[in-house]
């Protein structure tokens, strides 16, 4: 990341579980559009502290607040209510806030896993040689192996799942797909009342998405591209009154859901190029912000979702001030690409600090990896298994 892992006050690279982390402050400079729906309130400005980290997020806190006590420190004296003496941990814990949803692009990989077998694609790419006339695909495959084995352990065997982890998931599992099934009837009455509300709203709702200010894209795209993956944050308000609180609230709920037992392995719909996400709601539900880590350029991150997602843009973002006119929740909006953009751009803050356990690698260099690590820990292979295992170095 652009982060010097080392730094004096919080360094990241010394909690090898952290995969993404980052600082931003929250200046909300479009709370004004509340104004255009007849609403209006004053939030404060707030110290964004995320990270994407292996294990208990509670065991993560615990090791910050032990082995960063004093560059956090000096970091959360600039916050209203940390005083010199304050129980960090404490305050860090009360300061919390859940995501309403979160995404992970491959639920149980982890840091230590991604860099064993990066360093394991890395070691049989440098010792690959050309065989001798004739050699078969698995006899070099087995050369090879002989060669890296010899020279470097081969990488730490991955833990098996908890048993406590596969029930809780199965659990997770089949209880949402019972609330649905409980909520069907009631969704199905209730489902003329929402699209007359959703339609004549619709119409009416105010669209602000003006041309993005020059100045301010300049100063983000500066921090951008300088590795293979980029952060994304953004914040902007909920249009207000219960309707679109409640449907917003059900839509991420179901997302939640979706992305532990569907979107669990590799692809956030048929987008793969994120490595995490999360949706948080700020100041009583009236706000939310949005943050991501994902590989490319911003413009091709945008157009892969307009192309390949957008009506997943509409069902979230549509309920956001100011969203391109939408049609039944999830035609239109997003599809209006400029408008989409200037939208998206207008509620973008600059990541102040962002850091990243493992540069150079995008979400498919990941996943290529597992796969070469599954092929090099086999007993054995076909001729044409082993021919596909070497393409893949």
């Amino acid at each position: 990341g652009r982060v010097d892992p080392a730094n004096a006050l919080v360094p990241f690279g010394r909690f090898d579980t952290v995969h993404f982390a980052r600082l931003l402050v929250l200046e909300d400079e479009t709370l004004g559009d509340l104004e255009a729906y007849g609403a209006a309130f004053d939030a404060p400005v707030y110290l964004l502290f995320l990270g994407d980290c292996d294990g208990p997020a509670e065991t993560m806190l615990d090791a910050l607040a032990r082995e960063a006590e004093a560059g956090l420190r000096r970091i959360f004296a600039h916050c209203q209510g940390f005083s010199p003496g304050a129980d960090l941990r404490r305050w860090m814990d009360a300061h919390a806030v859940r995501p309403a949803t979160a995404y992970v692009n491959w639920i149980g990989r982890t840091v230590r896993q991604v860099r064993e077998e990066a360093a394991l694609h890395d070691t049989l790419s440098a010792r690959r040689e050309p065989g001798a006339a004739g050699e078969s695909a698995r006899a070099a495959r087995e050369r090879l192996k002989a060669a890296v084995l010899a020279e470097s352990p081969a990488p730490t065997p991955l833990p098996a799942t908890p048993l406590r982890w596969r029930l809780a998931d199965a659990a997770d599992a089949v209880g949402g797909v019972l609330v649905l099934l409980i909520a069907a009837p009631l969704l199905a009455v209730y489902a003329p009342v929402f699209l007359a509300i959703l339609r004549s709203r619709e119409t009416r709702d105010p669209v602000i998405a003006p041309p993005a200010d020059l100045a301010k894209m300049r100063a983000i795209g500066a921090a951008d591209d300088h590795d293979v993956s980029n952060a994304f944050s953004a914040v902007g308000s909920l249009k207000p009154g219960w309707f679109r609180l409640s449907t917003v609230s059900f839509i991420l709920w179901f997302l939640n859901w979706a992305n532990r037992h569907i979107f669990r392995r590799g692809r956030l719909a048929r987008v793969g190029t994120i490595h995490f996400a999360r949706w948080v709601f700020l100041d009583g539900k009236r706000r939310m912000v949005f943050a991501s880590n994902y590989d490319g350029a911003l413009d091709s991150y945008m157009d892969d979702f307009i192309n390949k997602a957008g009506y997943g843009l509409n069902l979230v973002f549509s309920n956001g001030a100011g969203y391109p006119r939408t049609r039944f929740l999830v035609l239109d909006g997003a599809q209006d690409e400029q408008a989409f953009k200037f939208f998206l751009r207008r509620h973008q803050l600059p990541t102040d600090v962002w850091y990243k356990a493992y540069p150079g690698l995008t979400a498919f260099d990941l996943a290529r990896n597992a796969e070469i690590r599954r092929g090099f820990e086999r007993r054995s292979m076909t001729d044409g298994e082993a021919a596909r295992w070497l393409a893949l170095i």
